[in-house]
């Protein structure tokens, strides 16, 4: 018959580690003698250098085939998206609604489009150049100060009586209001391919037909021109600003009406499902009295 196992006291396990620490009969230290500790740290101190070293060679080989200024790959849309300002979003609805006679509500809507403007007031753009209107404006050198490329300039008072210079409100103390549409940047995307054609903005009324009795467009025609294209990037460009169109609607009998603002080129989608904001924006605009 087995014998069961004599339970050892606290005393002997405290010796039996003490002994597993340091054993004076084999000279081991933790299971090994001090010259294996030797030859297994060296082992390590090796695997572990010549891993970093393996480690700090990839990332050095990857940083240095990237080109700073244009990412080798783009998971953005091939065509733009379009933003429309003052941006109010109601779920996933983009309604601009406003109270001609209450002046807190003209004040958030034309606060909106004052400070969306900043950066294209004069001073602001001044570093800028005045660019040859109607041609792409291309730069295989990195000429401008501090290695960078040229912009373009845009200035507020090309956006017309939807400037906010003359008229602050921005037409939102009446029936006459104005948006601002600005197409959203691709590295060295060229619209209509290249063939000297400016994309242009389109804005067309999916309801409420009867409720607009005119439609304008700052610039004229709703043109963003060629001069803003092709875009080299933050970094290659830092003072680059995006063109603008703005768009002021005269709104009658029930002042509401469902707008749909499409920049029109060949090149530009707009009828992706999946992304409602590529080539196009859609809104609800309503004058409350």
């Amino acid at each position: 018959m087995a014998t069961l196992k004599e339970k050892r006291t606290c005393g002997q396990r405290c010796e039996d580690f003490g002994r597993f620490v340091w054993n004076s009969d084999t000279g081991t230290m933790f299971g090994r003698t001090p010259e294996k500790w030797v030859y297994i740290s060296l082992y390590y101190v090796a695997f572990y250098v010549i891993m970093t070293g393996l480690f700090s060679l990839a990332i050095w080989t990857l940083m240095y085939t990237l080109d700073p200024y244009t990412p080798d790959y783009q998971d953005r849309l091939t065509s733009p998206g379009v933003m429309v300002w003052p941006p109010t979003y109601i779920e996933e609805d983009v309604v601009l609604s406003y109270n001609m006679s209450d002046k807190a509500s003209q004040r958030k809507m034309s606060n909106c489009l004052s400070n969306f403007l900043k950066p294209y007031n004069d001073t602001s753009q001044q570093p800028n150049r005045n660019c040859t209107r109607g041609q792409y404006f291309k730069q295989e050198k990195f000429e401008a100060p501090h290695h960078t490329k040229y912009s373009c300039r845009f200035t507020q008072s090309m956006l017309g009586r939807c400037s906010g210079l003359d008229e602050p409100t921005f037409g939102y103390n009446g029936t006459m209001p104005c948006v601002i549409i600005k197409m959203n940047r691709i590295i060295n995307f060229l619209p209509n391919n290249g063939t000297g054609m400016a994309p242009h903005l389109n804005c067309t009324i999916l309801s409420g037909h009867d409720n607009i009795d005119m439609i304008e467009y700052f610039p004229t025609n709703g043109t963003f021109d060629l001069s803003y294209f092709p875009y080299y990037g933050k970094l290659a460009q830092p003072t680059y600003v995006n063109p603008l169109v703005a768009v002021k609607f005269h709104l009658v009998k029930e002042r509401e009406a469902k707008i749909q603002c499409r920049v029109v080129a060949h090149n530009i989608a707009y009828q992706d499902s999946y992304e409602p904001y590529q080539g196009k924006v859609v809104f609800l605009l309503k004058a409350l009295k």
